[in-house]
């Protein structure tokens, strides 16, 4: 079932206008994860739906292309103010589908992130280049065609954004599936910016697994985007090899972060905590195993347990609350074994790892793990949520042998009052991005990817226009 709308009434502009707008009568439940109570009904599409939406694309992209680098911008920039306009219900109900709370790095955060990708996709330069002038060769970049995207629920506006703003810039048709735990978002934005695009440009199917096999092996995608888990991704690429699309693939992270002896642990210790803790955990880029140095691990431990403490966890839908709940019943899960199972281990529970299994929702307490075995299960698994292991160590070399050690690379941070020292570490970290003095943040214009076990290709800036499209060189 495609999703198209030309209303322009402000009928989107509110919560119950845009959830009227994208739910069905019937369809796959979405569950608010607050409550465990079904928040609305998503329209499943079928691969015979994703055939119509191909052929809806392969009819609307060479207009769309011809339009030029500068029109395609300018309707990309109508697209920011419309999403603008309906940030306030886009945010809604990102907090009630995902969990996440509106205010901080929550989903008024997202929803103004989603303009903010439009608008520095609209206004990134990528012109021709000459090569060489005797003899000459120029290099341009020209639209692939169609691409298809499939998201997380982690993020679920935001990283759509990432993937279908660029594509559209560079004169692509987008197909896009979201996750099936948080497709009203992913729809809700294609809604949105339906209202500005031509017909045929950009489609979101929500669907289940099988809607999401069926577009990683169509013929039609010249380019497929995909962000989640490692498994997946892996299994992407062997499912598309016959067609040979290009792939950009974000994947599983378990990003180590480094902290030196020479910090102030009372000064990094907010910025430890949220670049841990942001969106509850559920971030790819999140810091997810801490390797400190024993002359300043009780501090860093004091300091990180006293910032944990006072941050109140409650529905993403209240204004108070700075840490929601996890998205899914099944990451409550993860989360609760890899915790029990570093207790069980002699790990120390500093604070949290107490949840209440039996109340509704899916909410577990922020929780910090110190003076644990740095190869348990807590550590050397992505645990994807509100649970920090604090390892101790001696050894500089060690700490990064520890860090490198798994086959994970999609970010990194270094702690340290030194920044040459800190940088000095970082070229020894094996991390696509390694943050210094902070942990996570993303900029429109830096680029952003993974190595190793975390992926290929690069997102964001001049080089993430350049990844939805193909290089066109002339020699002569």
């Amino acid at each position: 079932m495609t999703m198209e709308t030309t209303t322009t009434d402000g009928s989107l502009e509110t919560y119950e206008g845009l959830l009227a707008a994208i739910s069905a009568s019937e369809g796959t439940p979405v569950l608010d994860p607050a409550t465990g109570e079904v928040l609305a009904h998503a329209p499943a599409s079928t691969p015979a739906d994703l055939d119509a939406a191909v052929e809806a694309a392969r009819a609307a992209q060479p207009a769309w292309e011809a339009l030029g680098h500068e029109r395609r911008s300018a309707i990309l920039v109508e697209a920011a103010d419309a999403v603008d306009r309906s940030a306030a219900a886009l945010a809604e109900l990102i907090s009630r589908e995902q969990g996440k709370p509106l205010n901080g790095p929550g989903s008024r955060f997202e929803a103004g992130g989603v303009s903010a990708w439009l608008r520095t996709a609209a206004a990134t330069e990528l012109p021709d280049e000459t090569l060489l002038e005797e003899p000459r060769a120029t290099i341009a970049y020209r639209a692939v065609g169609l691409v298809g995207a499939i998201g997380p629920w982690n993020w679920p506006a935001l990283i759509a954004s990432w993937q279908l703003a660029p594509a559209l810039r560079m004169g692509n048709a987008v197909i896009m599936k979201p996750s099936e735990h948080t497709p009203l978002s992913v729809l809700a934005l294609g809604a949105i910016l339906g209202q500005v695009l031509p017909e045929g440009v950009l489609t979101v199917l929500a669907g289940d697994r099988d809607l999401g096999a069926a577009l990683t092996t169509h013929p039609a995608f010249g380019k497929i985007m995909f962000t989640g888990s490692t498994a997946t991704g892996k299994a992407i690429v062997a499912a598309s090899a016959d067609n040979l699309p290009r792939l950009t693939l974000e994947l599983g992270g378990n990003d180590p972060g480094i902290v030196l002896p020479d910090v102030d642990p009372a000064a990094i210790a907010q910025d430890l905590f949220w670049g841990a803790f942001i969106n509850t955990g559920q971030t790819c880029a999140a810091l997810k195993r801490l390797y400190v140095h024993e002359d300043v691990y009780d501090a860093v431990v004091e300091a990180l347990r006293a910032v944990a403490s006072q941050v109140p966890m409650g529905p993403g839908i209240e204004e108070a609350s700075a840490l929601g709940p996890l998205t899914t019943s099944d990451q409550f899960a993860i989360v609760d074994r890899l915790v029990e199972d570093a207790r069980a281990s002699g790990g120390r529970i500093v604070l949290g790892g107490d949840p209440d299994r039996d109340a509704p929702g899916n909410f577990y307490p922020a929780t910090l793990v110190a003076d644990i075995d740095a190869h348990a299960a807590l550590v050397v698994e992505e645990q994807f949520g509100p649970a920090l292991p604090i390892v101790r160590y001696r050894d500089l070399d060690e700490a990064i042998a520890l860090a490198n050690g798994l086959d994970v690379g999609l970010g990194a941070s270094v702690w340290s009052a030194d920044a040459a020292a800190a940088r000095t570490v970082a070229a020894r970290v094996q991390a696509g991005t390694v943050w210094i003095n902070s942990h996570g943040g993303v900029h429109p214009m830096i680029p952003f990817g993974g190595i190793k076990g975390s992926g290929y290709g690069l997102e964001f800036g001049v080089e993430g226009l350049k990844a939805v499209a193909v290089p066109h060189v002339i020699n002569g």
